[in-house]
């Protein structure tokens, strides 16, 4: 079992507690996604002023960037009871059914990763959002017996961080949708001065700079860091947070200058040391690292690739010029001689047929 990464954009159980504190509770707090806050904000003040329910909303983006807690927002907006569920709790329609009957007229369905449900429980789910009905079917074979059933006005959010896997069906029924961005890192210095603020900590402006740049654009990472480094300050009798400080603390944890954790730089050392920079196949380099394949394509290569670190070819994963310099390493010769990197091509590899690992020409 792959062990917790600080950097993580998964919420851990430990978490939810005092991210609940600290979730922003209406828009004017929220900070960043200015485009999606202006966008959102006058779709529910339209609804207001109309005395209906929103249109359904659809979030997506990266895990830990607030769709959860824009979700939280659209039903304080809308001075609305909220009702949360998520997809993989959704695997019939008869449990959608059962949802779907309860709500109160005005309610607010919040369905997490949304793309995760039920084939039979998306088709409900269209009529019910278009039309507020559902077919409730009766018996089975011949005998079997639709029922309609009317449902009362209600807003279904929806939160999905693989927009493409969704249904088209399903997408175009929502009325607005809202792609989440990554966090620069002066919006990140502000997230984290607003949670400080309610967590009473002693930060200075040093400090916050030093937290947020090793965030991976993150607020929920940059949140969890604060309260790693909130850890060693209180250990260490520290009543201030400065940039030594977090620099300290977080380098205790693994946590280097450009968010890189254990796992990204043990992925990062092996393409190098051990595969000249690659191509190298994902199930070798997984056994490399000694980690699950779906650990290191799930946690540890989207922030590669994003941040340059780390290419997808057709023959594979490769080292780019960056995570050479990055880790101290002299680019050789010819490393990049080879096929044109495809960064937005997905590997035919499955790993076992295609070529694991070829030296490079040099």
């Amino acid at each position: 079992m792959a062990e917790a990464s600080v950097v993580a954009a998964a919420e851990e159980p430990e978490d939810r507690v005092i991210e609940a504190a600290l979730r922003p509770k209406n828009l004017d707090d929220f900070v960043g996604q200015h485009r999606v806050r202006k966008q959102l904000s006058l779709v529910l003040q339209a609804s207001r002023m109309r005395g209906r329910s929103a249109d359904h909303v659809l979030f997506s983006g990266p895990p830990g960037l607030g769709k959860t807690t824009l979700a939280m927002i659209v039903a304080a907006e809308m001075n609305a009871p909220l009702r949360i569920s998520s997809g993989p709790a959704i695997q019939h329609a008869g449990d959608l059914a059962a949802i779907l009957s309860s709500l109160s007229e005005g309610e607010v369905l919040f369905l997490d990763e949304i793309h995760r449900m039920s084939r039979p429980a998306e088709e409900m789910l269209y009529m019910a959002m278009e039309d507020f009905r559902v077919d409730i079917v009766v018996g089975k074979g011949a005998g079997a017996t639709a029922i309609p059933l009317d449902l009362p006005p209600f807003t279904l959010v929806g939160a999905t961080t693989r927009a493409g896997l969704l249904p088209g069906p399903l997408r175009d029924r929502f009325g607005f949708t809202g792609h989440l961005e990554f966090y620069s890192v002066p919006e990140l210095e502000l997230v984290l001065r607003r949670s400080a603020g309610l967590l009473d900590l002693k930060v200075n402006s040093a400090g916050f700079s030093e937290i947020a740049g090793r965030s991976r654009g993150t607020p929920r990472i940059a949140n969890r860091l604060l309260r790693r480094v909130r850890d060693w300050a209180l250990v260490h009798g520290l009543e201030q947070i400065d940039a030594r400080a977090a620099s300290a603390a977080l380098d205790m944890y693994e946590v280097d200058k450009r968010g890189l954790d254990r796992l990204d730089r043990a992925v990062l050392e092996a393409l190098i040391t051990k595969f000249g920079g690659g191509p190298v196949g994902l199930s070798t380099l997984a056994i490399a690292v000694g980690e699950e394949t779906e650990t290191v394509e799930t946690v540890a290569e989207p922030f590669l690739v994003r941040e340059g670190l780390l290419g997808r070819t057709p023959r594979g994963r490769i080292a780019m010029a960056p995570a050479w310099t990055h880790l101290g390493y002299a680019i050789p010769s010819g490393v990049f001689s080879q096929e044109p990197l495809d960064l937005f091509e997905t590997d035919s590899e499955d790993d076992e047929t295609a070529v694991d690992w070829a030296p490079n020409s040099q």
